[in-house]
């Protein structure tokens, strides 16, 4: 079968080749991709910046498709079934954490990047019936992601105010989608207005480009703070996000792609009992919840482009860049 595998020989350091498939196992599914989706994980893999890190893996950790296989103890009513995958393996039974076991599809196990992927039937939801191969293959790790921040560690109410920030990137435009379908009062920010007027497209309430001087005092008139706060680049700019939330407030985080902050205003925090959380990919229970919130509210995922494998270099190149406004999609 054609696979999009690391080889860190090439000049892209993806190869695209042809993999030999393997038999299923008890438990597992073979599952015929007809979409998937990059995240920045797979871009890390590809520079060598995460763990386990093995040329020869097949990446990508989203992904859509049909099942064409089921292996032993596996019901053969999923045959045929319409699904998505869900990337996480192993959570545990901890919903306050993964276990120590955790991993995630696509490295250093094979991934969604392929004609066929194997994953263990637990893995497997029925794909939502408003949503295209494309919408559906873009839907799991980054909603999942957004998903657990919004409900689980945010526990955003309706008529709670929310403030995501980077808008541009998957994580962050979801959980903008699943906090106005939750009700609450959603605002965001990115250096992009191109990226902030679709925000308020999609019914966002206040809009900040944080190249601004004047964005933190223009949040707080225009909003006297945030009950919710959820980023992903932390950095120095955890300060700022201390400055808009609410006493009371929490700040909520899944990356920190500008890293640790060079100082803590941490007298603010303890006067305005202020919770600072960290949070990850989520739970089987949590992908239970992001794919009924989805299919409730009828959400559709922002799709930026649509690549055929055989330009995967120059979609990992678009990723890499994130100059991105939605979701990459990649067809087999």
């Amino acid at each position: 079968m054609k696979a999009i595998t690391l080889d860190r020989s090439q000049p892209s350091q993806l190869l695209l080749t042809n993999v030999q498939e393997v038999p299923l196992t008890k438990g597992e599914v073979r599952v015929l991709v007809k979409a998937a989706a990059l995240n920045h994980r797979d871009e890390w893999c590809r520079q060598g910046l995460y763990p386990n890190i093995k040329d020869g893996v097949i990446l990508g950790s989203d992904g859509a498709g049909i099942v064409i296989e089921v292996g032993e103890e596996v019901n053969e009513n999923w045959l045929q079934k319409e699904v998505i995958i869900n990337p996480a393996l192993n959570w545990g039974i901890n919903q306050k954490v993964q276990s120590t076991s955790f991993e995630i599809l696509g490295m250093p196990r094979n991934g969604t990047l392929a004609e066929t992927v194997i994953v263990p039937a637990d893995r497997l939801h029925e794909k939502p019936s408003h949503l295209t191969w494309e919408e559906a293959a873009a839907l799991p790790l980054a909603g999942l992601t957004a998903f657990r921040a919004v409900t689980y560690q945010g526990d955003i109410q309706a008529g709670d105010s929310l403030l995501v920030t980077g808008f541009g990137g998957g994580v962050a435009q979801f959980a903008v989608q699943f906090g106005l379908a939750i009700g609450a009062s959603v605002s965001t920010s990115s250096s992009s207005d191109v990226k902030l007027k679709k925000a308020k497209d999609l019914g966002v309430v206040n809009a900040f480009n944080y190249h601004n001087d004047n964005w933190i005092s223009k949040a707080n008139e225009e909003t006297s703070g945030f009950d919710v706060i959820i980023d992903g680049a932390v950095g120095d700019t955890l300060n700022q996000l201390i400055q808009v939330a609410k006493p009371g407030g929490k700040i909520v985080f899944y990356g920190a792609t500008l890293g640790n902050p060079s100082k803590l205003e941490a007298r603010k925090i303890f006067w305005n009992q202020l919770k600072i959380l960290g949070t990850t990919m989520g739970s089987d229970q949590d992908f239970e919840g992001m794919v009924s919130l989805v299919r409730e509210h009828r959400i559709k995922p922002i799709i930026d482009q649509v690549f055929q494998f055989e330009q995967a270099a120059e979609a990992f190149d678009k990723m890499r860049e994130g100059k991105q406004m939605g979701k990459i999609v990649l067809l087999p």
